[in-house]
C-alpha cells in the first residue's frame, strides 16, 4: 500500500514516516499544500494523510481540489490541532474520510488507516473510465464507444497506467520503469508501443484520447489542452 503524507511539521512528518514504513507501507511526503496536491494528482496513492494548517494552500483546499477538480476518490485522513466541531465538519464536507486531532498516537493513526483501507478496497470500483473509454481491471477488457479493443499485454498495462493517472501527464521514464523495471530495452520500444496503442485506441474514432506531450511524456484525456 502506498500512502502520501502532507505535513509541514518536520518532527511529526518524520515520526509518521518512520512508523508507517515500519508497518510496511510505502510512503511519499510533502511539506506544503501545492507540492502535496501535485503529488496527489500525478501519482497513485491508496490513502492520503493530510494536515490542515499548511503553507500556501491549506488542507481544506487541497482536499476540495482533489475531489472537485481532479475527481480523485483517494481516501483522506485529516490531521489538525483544531478540535472545534465546525472545523471537523468543514474537513468532512471538503471530502475527508476521517479526522484525527493532534496530538495523536501513531498506533491510532495506523488503526484508522487500516480501517479506511478495508472499506475502500471493498467498495472501490474496478472499472476505469475516461470519456467513452473503459477498462475493467479484473477482466482486462477494454471498450471504447461500445466496441471491444484488442490490445497485447504491454498495451493493456500502458492503458491502465494512463487511465489511472488521467488527465495528468505520465513521464516517459515513469512508463518505462513500470513496463520494464531496470531491464530497459535498447531500442525506443516505448514509442513503438504507444504507436500501437494509438492505432487501436484512437485511429478508428473521431476524437483522439491519447496525447503526446513532447519531450515529457503522454496523457490520456478527452481534452487535448487538459492539465
Amino acid at each position: 500500500m502506498r500512502i502520501l503524507v502532507i505535513e509541514d511539521n518536520r518532527d511529526i512528518l518524520v515520526n509518521v514516516l518512520d512508523y508507517l514504513q515500519l508497518k510496511g507501507y510505502i510512503v511519499d511526503c510533502a511539506q506544503d499544500g501545492l507540492s502535496g496536491l501535485h503529488l496527489a494528482v500525478t501519482e497513485q496513492y491508496d490513502l492520503i494523510v493530510l494536515d490542515i494548517m499548511l503553507p500556501g494552500v491549506d488542507g481544506y483546499q487541497v482536499c476540495k481540489r482533489l475531489r472537485e477538480d481532479a475527481g480523485r476518490d483517494t481516501p483522506i485522513i485529516m490531521l489538525t490541532a483544531r478540535d472545534a466541531l465546525d472545523d471537523r465538519l468543514r474537513g468532512l464536507n471538503a471530502g475527508a474520510d476521517d479526522y484525527l486531532i493532534k496530538p495523536f498516537a501513531l498506533s491510532e493513526l495506523v488503526a484508522r488507516i487500516e480501517a479506511i483501507l478495508r472499506r475502500s478496497q471493498g467498495s472501490r470500483t474496478r472499472l476505469l473510465q475516461v470519456g467513452d473509454l473503459s477498462l475493467d481491471v479484473d477482466t482486462l477488457q477494454a471498450n471504447r464507444g461500445g466496441r471491444a479493443l484488442k490490445l497485447n499485454p504491454i498495451g493493456l498495462k500502458l492503458l491502465e497506467i494512463l487511465m489511472r493517472r488521467s488527465p495528468a501527464v505520465v513521464r516517459r521514464d515513469t512508463l518505462e520503469e513500470a513496463l520494464w523495471g531496470e531491464n530497459l530495452p535498447e531500442s525506443d520500444s516505448l514509442r513503438s508501443h504507444i504507436h500501437q496503442l494509438r492505432q487501436v485506441l484512437d485511429k478508428p474514432f473521431a476524437k483522439p484520447l491519447l496525447h503526446t506531450i513532447h519531450s515529457v511524456g503522454y496523457r490520456l484525456s478527452e481534452r487535448s489542452d487538459a492539465v
